[in-house]
């Protein structure tokens, strides 16, 4: 954290420690709502592989339905809920790619199959058979066979969503619960309380 950290993060830090010990898989997994050329809204789950001053990052096929939806309409939702903890976290925001250097590291980090994966998945399109996907993974197994680490494949990166707002609700008894909320207005962060 530096000194021109957002005043959230250190909440959010906080409670995600806490879940990274009471849940008991996937604490960063979060729920990410975008819309299509509609309107339609659309929401899936995703590991959320960064949450920092710079907003939070999950990594994606661009071509996938919400990285689509996600470049042509660049905003987005998503929500975080530990229920071990009884908290949830709500943050909307603009949404930005990652650096190619960014995208490279977290890609290098993953298991060699997860990256041969990457390669073989039309991520979304309709898929005749379980057989047909089989093959595109033997396909790549065998492009990239003695290869320990595979490429990024150019449709396969990060997005970062750039909060805007940022909501901390803690269940209470009696449905009393506790929500403070962050708001950025011209450039500056103003918190305040929320009804339950």
């Amino acid at each position: 954290m530096t000194e021109q950290s957002p005043p959230y993060i250190k909440i959010f830090d906080d409670w995600m420690a806490q879940a990274r010990v009471s849940e008991i898989e996937d604490p960063d997994a979060a729920c990410v709502a975008t819309v299509d050329e509609n309107g339609m809204p659309n929401a899936r789950m995703v590991l959320m592989r960064i949450a920092d001053e710079r907003g939070f990052t999950f990594f994606t096929n661009y071509n996938s339905q919400k990285g689509r939806e996600i470049l042509n309409h660049p905003k987005a939702a998503i929500c975080f809920h530990w229920k071990s903890l009884q908290r949830q976290v709500r943050i909307q925001g603009l949404v930005e790619k990652t650096s190619d250097a960014e995208a490279d590291a977290y890609f290098n980090s993953r298991a060699r199959g997860s990256r041969i994966a990457a390669w073989a998945s039309l991520q979304s399109a309709p898929l005749e058979s379980r057989e047909v996907f089989e093959e595109r993974l033997k396909k790549y197994e065998a492009e990239f066979d003695g290869l320990e680490n595979p490429p990024r494949p150019p449709h396969w990166s990060g997005f970062r969503i750039v909060p805007q707002r940022v909501e901390f609700w803690q269940q209470v008894e009696f449905r009393r619960h506790e929500r403070t909320v962050f708001i950025k207005r011209d450039q500056e962060w103003h918190s305040e309380l929320l009804y339950p």
